[in-house]
């Protein structure tokens, strides 16, 4: 064996075990299961406990059924309190101009959710999570915007599935990825004002096409960045009400198409918002995240997990 060809291979053994071993390090931290990152999704909730702030995400939403068009400004942190559990809070502004009155602003509803990680299974690229979604009520401007008299608690299970475990005849495939939430939301009043309070059933799914694994762990087909960061998804998510049903009320939800790019230390997620149906609106919006990861900026202070603080 000629000593290039000796060199060549040692300089890829070294750039498979770092790659692994940063897969590895990483694995309970920010959406890794294996050598696959799961980014955190904007439109649908994450199937793992993480340290991350969304700061901030954007929101033009499309024109309700009612003509009005409503933009938000939104704040999200996540902190883990124990490596498999964690807590979400968050909270938005919103500015809504109904067609041909003034415009009103103020917050939204306070949001939060209680999560505790089931497992993460590496080889197969697989999570799963537990989580209690709470919209708390008297947390915004009820009369204004429309925020709600009454707590909703809305349990979930959050999943994620990476599809590198394909056959490698396949390599192509093995890139995608789906992640989904399945859940229910239980109001704490059946009416407010004479209006019935509906239990509803609400889901999303969000498909990927990571094309850093692709360059990682597939082939290399000759992107570098920050094209080789750039992970393409679609987004949907929908709500459907199953009891205490007035006339005329049926399934809301969007699609949102976009792409994320994907760095170290944070992200950048961009999303069109297109309504699903009538009943949710018409036209089109638009949604950009800027998210951190505090476990990769601060890994020795706040990025720890509550319990390791000690």
């Amino acid at each position: 064996m000629s000593a290039a060809i000796l060199e060549a291979r040692v300089q890829s053994a070294l750039a498979t075990t770092i790659i692994l071993l940063f897969a590895n390090s990483t694995a309970l931290a920010h959406g890794f299961a294996g050598q696959r990152f799961f980014p955190a999704t904007i439109l649908t909730d994450d199937p793992f406990v993480a340290d991350e702030i969304s700061l901030p995400q954007v929101s033009v939403n499309p024109p309700g059924p009612d003509g009005a068009r409503a933009t938000d400004i939104q704040i999200d942190l996540s902190k883990r309190i124990t490596p498999d559990t964690g807590l979400i809070i968050g909270d938005q502004g919103q500015r809504s101009k109904p067609s041909g009155l003034p415009a009103v602003t103020g917050l939204g509803p306070l949001h939060t959710e209680g999560q505790y990680q089931l497992f993460i299974n590496g080889p197969h690229e697989v999570l799963g999570l537990l989580g209690l979604n709470v919209t708390w009520a008297h947390t915004g401007r009820v009369q204004a915007l429309g925020a709600p008299d009454f707590t909703t608690l809305s349990p979930t299970f959050n999943f994620g599935k990476g599809f590198g475990d394909l056959p490698r005849s396949l390599p192509y495939l093995r890139p995608i990825a789906i992640t989904g939430n399945l859940g229910f939301g239980f109001p704490t009043k059946t009416e407010s004002a004479g209006v019935p309070n509906p239990t509803t059933f609400n889901y999303g799914f969000a498909f990927e096409y990571s094309l850093s694994y692709l360059v990682c762990c597939v082939k290399d087909i000759g992107l570098r960045s920050p094209f080789s960061q750039l992970i393409p998804l679609v987004e949907v998510a929908f709500t459907t009400p199953i009891n205490r049903i007035t006339p005329g009320v049926t399934t809301t939800g969007t699609i949102q198409p976009g792409i994320i790019w994907a760095g170290p230390y944070f992200q950048i997620g961009a999303e069109a918002i297109l309504p699903a149906n009538h009943a949710t609106g018409h036209g089109f919006g638009g949604v950009v995240q800027l998210h951190f990861y505090l476990d990769d900026l601060f890994p020795r202070s706040i990025g720890k997990p509550i319990s390791e603080w000690w």
